[in-house]
C-alpha cells in the first residue's frame, strides 16, 4: 500500500496553493467523470467545475489548512481526504472556516480529484 497520508499532504499543499495563485491550473486535477460539489450545488466534469471556481467573486484568497485527514477509500487505491482550515479572502482578515473532502482516485501513475465537496463552516447560533 502506498503512503496514503504522503499522498494526501502533498495533494493538499499543491491543491491550495494552485488554488490560491491561479484556479485555472487545477483543471488537470479533474477528469469529465469528477464532481465538485460547492456549498450544495452539484457541478460535473472538468470545464464545469474549474468555470465555477473561476467564477467565484474573489480574486484574492489564502486558504490556510488546520487539519488533513486521509484514508484509504477502495481496493483500487483510491484515498478519501479531508481538510479543515480557514479561508482569508481579498483584504477580510477575519477568516471563514471550511470543510473540504476530496477522493483521489490513481490514473496513469498519478491521482485525480474524483469527488470533491466543499462547504464553509458557519458558528453555531
Amino acid at each position: 500500500m502506498s503512503d496514503f497520508n504522503a499522498i494526501a499532504q502533498q495533494f493538499t499543499e499543491f491543491y491550495y496553493k494552485t488554488f490560491d495563485t491561479d484556479r485555472a491550473q487545477l483543471a488537470p486535477l479533474y477528469r469529465e467523470n469528477s464532481m465538485l460539489t460547492f456549498e450544495q450545488s452539484p457541478f460535473l466534469g472538468t470545464a464545469n467545475i474549474v468555470g465555477k471556481l473561476q467564477e467565484l467573486p474573489f480574486q484574492r484568497i489564502e486558504h490556510q489548512v488546520a487539519t488533513v485527514d486521509a484514508q484509504p477509500s477502495n481496493e483500487s487505491g483510491g484515498i478519501l481526504v479531508v481538510v479543515s482550515g480557514a479561508l482569508l479572502v481579498e483584504e477580510e482578515r477575519r477568516p471563514m472556516s471550511y470543510t473540504q473532502t476530496f477522493q483521489l482516485l490513481p490514473a496513469d501513475g498519478a491521482y485525480y480529484v474524483f469527488n470533491d465537496v466543499f462547504r464553509l463552516v458557519y458558528p453555531a447560533a
